[in-house]
């Protein structure tokens, strides 16, 4: 199977190349720069509308990771529009070109995010469970909604609601392993609130699984256990060998990060399930989060 990936480079695109060429398939990155001879790439550029159309005919499927960074800067109001505009933009253009192939992929998995369901404390969110109504539920939605050219078509649409990626390449384990290893992690702020986590594996395990079923619409891609903060913390240091006594108040990232992002990404409770993916009996590499922490950092 040929698929073409946007965001190839990122830390889930660089996961699922690997993991699809270890299957037998052939992944094929949508780069913005020259593509390079003798590599599977194929041109474009969301920022001025372009893309190498004619490559793309006869793709079997296309996976769309594109998109700026959430956490990786505050949350200006140019920042905001940057994080909007590289997820919108570039899947409209997308889904409009695939929309138009004298032969289309059978199947497009789109990205998006859990952040579509907004904080909801201890409830639990499903696929079922309606979008809130903040910053990130309405980029979720407005990403979504961008590839609607291709469900029209009649291109199988699926719609990757993805939660914290567990993974030491990046991310937010990534930014968290140097705190912990000195010893100084700790919950943030009650630990109550719920993490919506998944493993790298499981997550690109999913998408090839996504890939050759029949599934369509939103997909959680979490873990079958979410875990409190608290929960979180306290496994990740018991993994590594190190105390986790030291709690950090909301207000200290709040401050440094700016308080939407912080919340969004340290203090909103998310508790969500993969509904669908158990209904497909999908089998989850790491259910219970020490194994998968383990499986992650090789303990």
């Amino acid at each position: 199977m040929d698929v073409a990936i946007t965001g190839s480079s990122g830390l889930i695109g660089t996961a699922l190349s690997a993991a699809l060429t270890e299957a037998g398939h052939r992944p094929i990155g949508l780069v913005r720069r020259e593509p390079t001879p003798g590599r599977d790439e194929i041109a474009w550029k969301p920022s001025d509308g372009t893309i190498d159309a004619e490559s793309l005919e006869g793709i079997d499927a296309v996976v769309n990771l594109a998109g700026a960074g959430i956490g990786d800067k505050r949350w200006t109001e140019s920042y905001r529009r940057l994080v909007v505009s590289s997820r919108v933009d570039s899947t409209a253009l997308l889904a409009a070109t695939l929309a138009k192939l004298d032969r289309p992929p059978a199947a497009l998995l789109s990205g998006s995010a859990v952040g579509y369901y907004g904080s909801r404390g201890d409830a639990i969110s499903t696929e079922e469970t309606p979008a809130a109504d903040d910053f990130l539920a309405q980029l979720c939605v407005d990403w979504e909604a961008a590839a609607s050219p291709a469900v029209e078509a009649g291109i199988r649409t699926v719609y990757l609601r993805t939660g914290v990626v567990q993974s030491t390449a990046g991310g937010a384990l990534g930014k968290l392993l140097p705190l912990f290893k000195l010893g100084v992690g700790g919950k943030f702020g009650s630990g109550e609130q719920y993490i919506p986590w998944i493993t790298i594996d499981d997550v690109t395990g999913a998408i090839l699984h996504l890939l050759g079923g029949t599934i369509e619409g939103p997909v959680n891609l979490t873990a079958p256990k979410p875990v409190t903060n608290a929960e979180y913390t306290a496994t990740l240091a018991r993994v590594l060998g190190r105390p986790s006594i030291l709690p950090v108040p909301a207000f200290g990232p709040k401050l440094l990060m700016g308080a939407d992002r912080a919340d969004a990404l340290l203090f909103d409770s998310l508790r969500v399930i993969p509904q669908v993916l158990e209904q497909s009996e999908f089998e989850f590499g790491s259910p219970e989060l020490e194994d998968g922490l383990r499986a992650v950092l090789g303990r």
